[in-house]
């Protein structure tokens, strides 16, 4: 996957930002290469059909997760390239470049 960009990166923390869809992120990541039917997953975590189905837009509309029919059962899975991609961000671009500042809070990110 290419390098991604700040836009894009961006759009991926928004999402992540929100509890439900980071715990529905954090779920799915767990689950595997398999992920889980969105029935489980929304049983598991406690969420109702029509605020899960809404979520879960979101996070395939960032390109974090996708879907795949099999029969009636709707799987959802992560796309680990994006999230790698993520985090190559977060260390190639927030901690490459060491910003200068005040001694009192010269603090490195990594």
């Amino acid at each position: 996957m290419a390098p991604m960009d700040l836009e894009t990166a961006a759009r991926c923390f928004a999402e992540l930002g929100h509890p439900t869809r980071l715990a529905i992120y954090r779920r799915l990541v767990q689950a595997g290469d398999d992920g889980m039917p969105v029935g489980a997953l929304g049983e598991e975590l406690g969420v109702i059909p029509s605020t899960l189905s809404h979520h879960v837009k979101q996070l395939l509309e960032a390109g974090l997760i996708s879907q795949q029919r099999d029969g009636r059962i709707l799987y959802c899975r992560p796309i680990y390239p994006r999230m790698d991609a993520l985090l190559a961000f977060l260390r190639e671009e927030c901690c490459a470049r060491p910003v200068p500042r005040p001694a009192d809070s010269a603090k490195q990110c990594c």
